[in-house]
């Protein structure tokens, strides 16, 4: 199973936006306090298009509660990782994978990312930009591990058209 982990995020609309992408592809959200915003913000529910209701999510007090709740194999996106997101493989399905996201203003600290320096991820930019937004970070992550899953259990049509809506538009 897919995981995602936002550390003590702050900003509502980003949130809102990941929810929605947990959403669509059946990850599990796990949100770490404090949080910057109420899950009632009317930024939240926007973002997340009327979806939040189906979003699976836990909120946790702290982190050592995270860690005490959760086992499996844990990655942290940071602007101080050396390694690419599609460096390693997340193509067993048996495994609970998290991928871990600090707040947006200062990342995740130091001093949780040092034992786990191995599992540092960076998505490759140019010298231009520090950081990507937050929301679209989280999609490129999930969305990779999805691809070399095979996207598991997600739609490749949409729903509600058939296969050949537009030819027979």
């Amino acid at each position: 199973m897919l995981n995602v982990v936002l550390f003590e995020p702050e900003i509502p609309t980003n949130t809102g936006n990941i929810m929605r992408t947990c959403i669509a592809t059946n990850t599990h959200l796990h949100l770490i306090k404090p949080l910057g915003f109420s899950l009632e913000d009317k930024y939240v529910r926007r973002s997340g298009v009327n979806y939040i209701d189906k979003c699976q999510y836990t909120i946790y007090e702290n982190l050592e509660e995270f860690f005490q709740k959760n086992k499996g194999e844990f990655y942290f996106l940071t602007r101080y990782g050396h390694k690419p997101h599609t460096s390693f493989d997340y193509s067993d399905k048996s495994k609970n994978i998290y991928f871990f996201f600090g707040k947006e203003s200062t990342g995740i600290p130091p001093h949780i990312l040092k034992p786990y320096i191995n599992r540092c991820l960076r998505i490759p930019m140019t010298s231009d930009v520090r950081a990507l937004n937050l929301s679209n970070t989280v999609a490129i992550v999930i969305y990779e591990a999805l691809r070399q899953q095979n996207y598991p259990n997600l739609l490749f049509d949409e729903p509600h058209k058939s296969k050949n809506f537009i030819e027979e538009s």
